[in-house]
């Protein structure tokens, strides 16, 4: 991931086309040693537009299910009543406590 990162802000700041150099430099600017796969991800997007990867990329994600929304609403129905219930007895509870001075405004560590 960061090997692309630092390509895509190479290609942000003007180089069309990145070379492993510029992209190292840019790693190494921020204290991040380049890896193994820097060789490759400059080779697998050297010569191609990085604008039309990204369209690429993003209808293929448009075609991922992201299932889960029908699940979690009612799971948060159930959260919610069983929340209701269990929030009088807390109410109670806190009304119940009361300030302690016991550390007389000294902390553990002062």
């Amino acid at each position: 991931m960061k090997a692309i990162a630092a390509y895509l802000l190479a290609v942000l700041g003007g180089n069309e086309s990145p070379s492993v150099a510029d992209v190292t430099a840019i790693l190494a600017s921020v204290g991040v040693d380049a890896d193994e796969q820097l060789e490759k991800v400059v080779a697998e997007l050297n010569g191609k537009n990085v604008e039309d990867i990204i369209a690429e990329g993003m209808t293929k994600l448009a075609s991922v299910p992201a299932g889960g929304a029908a699940a979690a609403a009612p799971a948060a129905g159930a959260a919610a009543s069983a929340g209701a219930s269990a929030a009088a007895p807390e109410a109670a509870k806190e009304e119940e406590k009361e300030e302690s001075d016991e550390d007389m405004g000294f902390g553990l560590f002062d």
